[in-house]
């Protein structure tokens, strides 16, 4: 696998999984390390060239202390560059917020896709936010990576009745290896809301897309959370459209968005 260096050192490994084509670089969510938009990078390679890559701290990418959001874009620059220079982005959830930010720090991004970008807008989870990025940064402190994952879960909404039972599932082994990245999530988040003097910068096109329900695996959130986050998200950003599209998990679905994206890059 291919590896760049990014500039404090720390190696990043990508995988172009085509060639021929604009490029277009897949951003991964929380807890996944890229395996999540693959299924989605195949449905566009037949007319992009399509780099997933993963980000420091997931899989073959290594994770060089101390953690700024700034050294994620940075590892994005890099990524770019060995790639010719200029990319469309794809940003799942949290990695949407990393995409804007890029966008927003001037990196040579032609279009960005954002699938249900988590921003935090009610009281009540800005409340939950804040209460969970103490909590989440006391767990690792203490190095209890399970605590992590069962505070991600909770803000995420999962039912209440599945949390004590994840952690006998076979991935929750993986799930502890990225447990650690979940404060790289919440630092690209920042204080909850779309941060609207950023986004005001970012020129390109921007798609925000959602699903007509919320996960069921997400079933505690408010219905019209993601929809909303988006249309806030729209709101800050000068040249941005929205779509809501039929789709039922927070897990992008190939057959219904890639169609969507590749008219959105090709554009």
């Amino acid at each position: 696998m291919p590896h760049v260096t990014s500039p404090d050192g720390t190696a990043i490994g990508y995988d172009a999984l085509s060639e021929g084509g604009p490029a277009v670089i897949l951003v991964s969510g929380g807890l996944d390390d890229g395996a999540e938009n693959l299924p989605l990078g195949r449905h566009l390679a037949d007319r992009f060239t399509v780099i997933s890559y993963r980000r420091r701290g997931r899989g073959d990418s290594g994770d060089t202390q101390p953690y700024a959001m700034q050294r994620e874009i940075e590892d994005l620059a890099a990524v770019i560059e060995a790639i010719g220079g200029r990319a469309h982005l794809f940003g799942a959830s949290s990695g949407g917020a990393l995409a804007l930010e890029a966008a927003a720090a001037g990196l040579p991004i032609d279009r960005i896709a954002i699938h249900e970008v988590p921003y935090q807008l009610s009281d009540e989870m800005l409340t939950a936010w804040r209460s969970y990025r103490a909590d989440l940064d006391a767990a690792l402190n203490a190095d209890d990576r399970d605590e992590a994952l069962r505070l991600f879960m909770r803000l995420a909404g999962a039912p209440m009745e599945q949390i004590p039972a994840a952690g006998t599932d076979p991935v929750w082994d993986a799930l502890r290896a990225l447990a650690p990245t979940l404060r790289y999530d919440a630092a690209c988040l920042g204080d909850g809301p779309p941060p609207a003097d950023r986004l005001a910068s970012v020129a390109q096109p921007v798609l925000l897309t959602t699903g007509v329900t919320i996960d069921p695996h997400m079933a505690g959130l408010p219905v019209d959370f993601f929809g909303a986050a988006a249309d806030a998200t729209a709101a800050s950003l000068p040249n941005a459209r929205r779509a809501t599209i039929e789709l039922t998990g927070h897990i992008p679905d190939p057959a219904a968005l890639g169609p969507i994206l590749s008219d959105f890059y090709a554009e």
